[in-house]
């Protein structure tokens, strides 16, 4: 067998140090976005139906980061095996759920956008409720597989929390996360969007600009975030399946590219709030309300800066569903 002693020892201070970054960055502006949705729950639509679950299962997933990252710095897994299928099937619940709703809301802006007249009042809460109860379910049946072969066992004399499963599931999580978690995906959203922007161009709007390049930038992002690490996962599975060298140097380059790749890809759940939801002028007035009345004295633009300079600056850099509602609707 290879030797994973220096991958260990860079994981011990590597990974411990960036999830603990993005656990914090990640639960604070997904904290935030739950926390408005909440207050405001008697003035939802189906976008911030949307909005909410999107930044549940962002928290879903984060908030298994801690056990990763004390598993990563002792060096085996100290929670019982309980905690180790429950740790996995959140982490896996939480990435589909998080990728299924960015599906949904994509197809929901395609749908308002082409569709403009006919679908108004199907838009209504009770199917935004539905399709909550649909997508979880969806990412939970999706998960069962990792949920059930995912197990605590010995390695080197340690314990260690592995994804343990039989010839006829072997290849389920690296072709589950590949297909569901990119190649899908990347498909809805560039063919949504190359029919968005062509409506958009026409469109005698100052916003349009703002709007395209907003669309531009969410399957840029995405792809950038995510396509590294299934692309070294399918490595792995290549390497498994013999396609590539079964040697220790290429098994030690492909370990040390997933580590890395993959805690890159969590970072885009730190910038989920940003692309989703702070940049909608009306989601930004109510967490200005909520952190004034939370942290009386702290210095945030008015509702009037908002509504011009700061609003326009933020644009710039960010994905609104609340911009390119208001701008179609």
């Amino acid at each position: 067998p290879c030797s994973n002693f220096d991958l260990k020892d860079i994981g011990k201070v590597f990974l411990p140090t960036l999830y603990s970054l993005v656990f914090i960055l990640s639960f604070l502006g997904n904290g935030l976005v739950v926390c408005v949705f909440v207050k405001h729950r008697n003035q939802t639509n189906l976008t911030d139906i949307c909005l909410f679950n999107l930044a549940l299962s962002d928290l879903l997933f984060v908030l298994t980061l801690p056990f990763y990252s004390h598993y990563s710095m002792v060096g085996q897994w100290t929670f019982g095996d309980f905690m180790c299928r429950f740790t996995s099937g959140s982490h896996n619940t939480g990435f589909f759920s998080s990728i299924f709703f960015m599906i949904v809301m994509t197809l929901d802006r395609y749908v308002v956008i082409m569709h403009t007249q006919k679908v108004a009042r199907y838009r209504t809460v009770r199917l935004g409720i539905a399709m909550t109860v649909f997508v979880w379910m969806l990412s939970l049946c999706v998960s069962l597989p990792v949920i059930i072969f995912t197990k605590v066992t010995n390695d080197s004399q340690q314990q260690a929390c592995s994804y343990v499963p039989n010839d006829a599931w072997k290849s389920y999580h690296t072709l589950t996360i590949n297909v569901l978690g990119l190649m899908i995906p990347l498909l809805v959203m560039i063919v949504c969007y190359s029919r968005i922007i062509p409506i958009l161009v026409n469109m005698r709007s100052a916003k349009k600009h703002r709007v395209i390049k907003l669309i531009v930038s969410i399957v840029i992002v995405f792809f950038i975030f995510w396509a590294p690490y299934n692309i070294s996962l399918f490595l792995i599975f290549l390497k498994s399946e013999g396609v590539l060298p079964n040697n220790c140097n290429m098994e030690s380059n492909l370990r040390l590219s997933v580590t890395v790749t993959e805690t890159f890809a969590y970072t885009h759940c730190c910038l989920n709030p940003i692309i989703y939801a702070f940049v909608g002028q009306k989601f930004m007035k109510r967490a200005l309300q909520l952190l004034r009345k939370w942290v009386p004295g702290i210095l945030l633009p008015s509702n009037r800066d908002l509504s011009d300079s700061s609003y326009r600056k933020s644009s710039n850099v960010s994905r609104s569903s609340d911009v390119t509602s208001n701008l179609m609707m």
